[in-house]
């Protein structure tokens, strides 16, 4: 009987030509894709450490160091991008924080010296270790890009990397995206920028407030997004580890 938080097999059938190992690919085919995925899947929604992973799924530390692997290739990113709808006539920016757990700490330096907390995505302030999610949403509220920075780092400061190459029309974001030259350059895009002005400013930006309302869609995405508590909460060492759980929960999102 397969685990409860296993891939359905609709879905399974539309990712599993995208993945690692398939015939006459350089390297050993994969047999066991489909158990390894539901591995992590297990591992994302129930949140507990690798070493409770059950013995129906393998060697944890195999299952691990699989996951590692694939997002050191950037395998999760290019499943991610291959599931998007390329007609984006809006999206929508937004941020969450995530609380990472001490455990989250500690990861080793390479070589070249770098590896800092903040080259991980970690940022320290009087709550302990945090991790901020950036997103861009589409009008359908499906995730179109993920980035992590550390959780001091303001959403405006994402804002032009997460649109970088996004065919869209009009941008929706909240005060904390209001920057003149933002707007400018969604402007110099043929988009149009509802995006409504901080308080203090003497001249009040106008905006699309009905279309405004929309902006509930993100919100709506990050509740989805930490369903899976291993997102929710960040265990992982490495920043390229934890996104590869938030690009597999996004997946998991595009599928539904």
């Amino acid at each position: 009987m397969p685990p409860r938080h296993a891939i359905k097999d609709a879905d399974w059938e539309r990712i599993k030509d995208h993945l690692p190992g398939q015939p006459g690919q350089h390297g050993k085919v994969a047999k066991n894709n489909r158990l390894f995925i539901d591995a992590v899947l297990w591992i994302a929604k129930t949140g507990a450490p690798w070493r409770d992973l059950p013995e129906y799924f393998g060697n944890w530390n195999s299952v691990w160091r699989r996951l590692d692997r694939w997002a050191n290739k950037g395998v999760w990113q290019r499943v991610f991008a291959i599931l998007q709808d390329p007609d984006l006539e809006w999206v929508i920016l937004d941020s969450t924080v995530v609380r990472a757990h001490p455990h989250a700490a500690g990861a080793k330096k390479k070589a070249d010296g770098s590896g800092s907390p903040a080259d991980q995505a970690l940022g320290r302030s009087r709550g302990g270790l945090t991790t901020k999610i950036h997103g861009a949403v589409s009008g359908l509220g499906l995730p179109v890009k993920v980035l992590l920075t550390p959780g001091q780092a303001a959403d405006v400061s994402q804002a032009e990397e997460l649109l970088e190459g996004l065919p869209t029309k009009v941008v929706i974001a909240d005060k904390a995206y209001d920057s003149k030259a933002l707007v400018d350059s969604i402007e110099a895009r043929g988009a149009e920028a509802v995006i409504p002005s901080l308080s203090n400013r003497k001249r009040q930006r106008e905006y699309d407030r009905e279309r405004y309302k929309d902006r509930n869609l993100v919100e709506r995405f990050w509740h989805k997004l930490k369903q899976y508590r291993r997102v929710a909460t960040r265990y992982e060492k490495t920043a390229q580890n934890f996104l590869a759980f938030v690009h597999l929960a996004s997946i998991m999102i595009l599928l539904r």
